[in-house]
């Protein structure tokens, strides 16, 4: 069988992508996307820093434009779209270095989410508009939004983690404003005797 795409990324976002060798693999985990078991983990360079640096939004979106023209926009009446969000480093006000994690999964959320707050995400023009370009960067102007890591109930059993290291035109962005690769902590990490927050 040819693989089946289960996660898909927009076509400016770099890192993971998962496919399923099989069609019943791929309903499994298709199962366990709809039923909120898969949890993903997003790196973000953003214009500015998040007041305050950790926190939820709840923000539900809906489409807009005409064809050719389409995008994702705020409004009460769209469906329910949640992303926690932490700093994990920052340059001053300037910029951060955002961990995401979706609880919903809506087209363009994390872009219209990161606007929302007034830190765009570096090169989403679509979104972020002047406020999203940041001069002197190595590679220039692209959208710096990465698919880190991904975990999810493995059909075979247990639970498997997946993580995607940064591309180099990102990691030179990341270089360019001296922050630390290695050292990066999973701000969503659970201490242990905790619950996760659903």
């Amino acid at each position: 069988e040819r693989p089946k795409l289960v996660h898909r990324l927009d076509k400016d976002t770099g890192g993971l992508l998962l496919l399923a060798r099989s069609s019943s693999v791929a309903a499994k985990l298709a199962e366990a996307f709809r039923g909120r078991d898969v949890e993903k983990t997003y790196w973000a360079l953003v214009s500015g820093l998040p007041n305050p640096p950790a926190g939820r939004i709840d923000a539900a979106l809906i489409k807009a434009g005409g064809q050719g023209n389409e995008r994702m926009q705020v409004d009460d009446d769209g469906k329910w779209s949640i992303t926690d969000y932490a700093v994990v480093e920052n340059a001053g006000n300037r910029v951060s270095w955002l961990a995401l994690r979706p609880v919903s999964g809506r087209t363009h959320q994390l872009r219209v989410h990161c606007a929302q707050m007034g830190t765009p995400i570096v090169g989403d023009a679509k979104y972020g508009g002047e406020a999203s370009d940041l001069d002197g960067l190595p590679d220039g102007h692209f959208l710096h939004l990465h698919a880190r890591a991904i975990s999810f109930p493995h059909p075979a059993g247990g639970t498997l983690r997946l993580v995607a290291p940064l591309h180099k035109s990102m990691e030179r962005s990341w270089k360019f404003f001296a922050f630390d690769l290695q050292g990066a902590p999973d701000p969503f990490a659970v201490p242990a005797g905790k619950k996760k927050r659903k």
